[in-house]
């Protein structure tokens, strides 16, 4: 994986590291989650504030629970070593909570997740497939997910759903959604205006006239023209013709084909971040890791891309809005 980035440095979804800057009398604030307790989270998240680029950029708050490698400055709940999955969800949901609930009051500018497991969510007594479907909940925002590196920024018209069910998802409705909120976070968080946004096609070569299938034709080309997008183009060719700098993203169907093109792309380098919040959000690009936590093998690479990018766009929100007022 890539070395952390330094002051001054381009970083994950282009943009620019330099010193702390939200304000005259204050560093950017932001809470960030233990994650699952049982993976590579408090490992990653101790190691990424160890490093002096980190720690001088803002002012770090942990939530989660006791009880793990990274001790955290709010306490949601004790886990105990060897608990089970059931306790891992419940105690990363808990910390999901509290920590938006910060963001919501004010006391923090921004939050990074650490990797959460989905089945022990489920089975602590949560619901939501994913960070970002809670997320969406909790504010009450329509949000999307996008995974944004130097090379590539990948936006989700569906997340965490069967392969079966995408078909019956698609809608013009629901991608002139997505470019919306992909557009005005582009442009907010990004600094990134009249932004150009690429269609991934749903079907193999765009369905081919028809020949695999009409998605295409009768709802993705229709939503393009309306949402003001390219496309829709093959998967096979869109995503490469992002990489050359031909687009600024790529709006994916579904979950594993944009995560598939930029995980190749920028595995280690690249940033998921919730699209669409009051705040910014932002985590690593790796899952909890559960085979090699607490053995030292854990590679903080992504975990300081996602803490200096959260901090990042804390402060452009700043900047932007300190412009207004003068």
């Amino acid at each position: 994986m890539p070395p952390a980035p330094r002051a001054g440095d381009t970083v994950a979804g282009g943009t620019r590291l330099g010193a702390p800057d939200i304000g005259h009398d204050r560093r950017p604030r932001i809470a960030v989650t233990l994650g699952d307790p049982r993976g590579i989270g408090p490992e990653v998240v101790g190691r990424a504030l160890e490093d002096e680029s980190v720690r001088s950029a803002a002012e770090f708050t942990v939530v989660g629970p006791s009880g793990t490698s990274q001790r955290p400055n709010v306490e949601t709940g004790t886990w105990i070593v060897g608990g089970d999955a059931a306790l891992a969800g419940q105690l990363a949901g808990r910390a999901i909570e509290r920590a938006v609930a910060m963001a919501m009051a004010g006391e923090v500018d921004g939050l990074v997740t650490a990797p959460i497991d989905k089945s022990a969510l489920l089975a602590g007594g949560y619901s939501h497939p994913g960070h970002t479907e809670m997320l969406s909940t909790l504010t009450g925002s329509e949000t999307a997910m996008m995974l944004a590196s130097e090379r590539l920024r990948v936006v989700l018209a569906t997340t965490h759903v069967p392969l079966h069910a995408v078909t019956g998802l698609m809608s013009i409705d629901r991608i002139e959604r997505i470019a919306a909120v992909t557009r005005a976070g582009l442009a907010e968080w990004f600094g990134v205006g009249e932004a150009r946004i690429a269609l991934c096609a749903l079907n193999p070569h765009a369905g081919d006239g028809g020949r695999f299938g009409t998605e295409d034709d009768t709802i993705l080309a229709p939503a393009a023209r309306k949402a003001g997008l390219f496309g829709p183009y093959p998967a096979d060719t869109v995503f490469v013709r992002a990489l050359r700098g031909e687009f600024d993203a790529v709006i994916a169907p579904y979950h594993d084909v944009g995560m598939t093109a930029i995980k190749v792309a920028s595995f280690g380098a690249a940033v998921n971040v919730t699209l669409g919040l009051p705040f910014p959000r932002t985590s690593p690009d790796h899952g909890t890791a559960l085979d090699i936590a607490g053995k030292g093998k854990a590679d903080p690479s992504s975990m300081i891309h996602a803490m200096r990018m959260c901090v990042e766009i804390v402060n452009r929100n700043a900047r932007r809005k300190m412009q207004r007022v003068e």
